[in-house]
């Protein structure tokens, strides 16, 4: 199928060029290992309950991504390979070739930066595989949103808007991310995920869901404009 060679074409080219500079997702792990250091040395002489913890973990990982995530499409511009590709792949091939890049560099960053949590702060992970399934969908929520919105703050003045843009908008999915993280770091397995438990994934999938499905109808105005 056409547009899934396309957005496959899209998706090898920002791995290719990540690979070879590694700028992106170097700049990412050194932010998000440093600001875990700190928090750890800020809190290790007072520990903190597991919500705190998992909120320190969210707000690290919320702000790598305001930084990294912002680049994606203002890279295009001034590389000056945006005409390039308008005239070789639709706007949808674009968009699900820049989402797919943007989630495997999110996930990669924060489970990276979820195992160094982890060891830091000597906790036993109750329920690795829900931790698991928390991380990469928080992460696909992460890349839902800020695909789209960094595509918008190239016509909108530069990088520096994204937080600005995605801080609100992502309000209710680091509350559902930070319930959830907490519960599966502090709760025995209980095998299928249910209750309050059940509800914040629930949630977390659902936001994912909502920003992607608006992406895709929104992204093709916001790119030829």
């Amino acid at each position: 199928m056409r547009l899934l060679r396309s957005a496959f074409a899209v998706l090898q080219k920002d791995l290719r060029l990540e690979l070879r500079s590694r700028v992106g997702i170097n700049s990412l792990i050194l932010f998000v290992f440093t600001s875990l250091f700190i928090a750890f040395f800020g809190i290790s002489q007072q520990p903190v309950g597991p919500r705190v913890e998992a909120a320190l973990l969210w707000i690290v990982v919320l702000f790598a991504a305001a930084i990294g995530m912002g680049r994606t499409f203002v890279a295009e511009e001034e590389q000056q390979t945006s005409l390039l590709l308008k005239l070789n792949a639709s706007p949808l091939a674009i968009y699900l070739g820049k989402l797919t890049f943007n989630f495997i560099l999110l996930a990669v960053v924060n489970l990276l930066a979820t195992g160094v949590f982890i060891v830091l702060l000597n906790k036993t992970v109750a329920d690795p595989v829900t931790l698991l399934g928390v991380v990469l969908a928080g992460s696909l929520a992460l890349a839902g949103s800020t695909t789209l919105l960094s595509a918008l703050i190239v016509h909108a003045g530069g990088v520096g808007l994204l937080p600005v843009l995605m801080f609100p908008l992502l309000l209710p999915l680091m509350g559902a991310l930070v319930n959830a993280t907490r519960i599966s770091l502090s709760i025995p397995p209980m095998g299928v995920p249910t209750g309050v438990l059940g509800e914040n994934l629930t949630t977390i999938v659902a936001f994912a869901g909502v920003t992607i499905t608006a992406s895709v109808l929104l992204f093709d105005q916001v790119w030829q404009d």
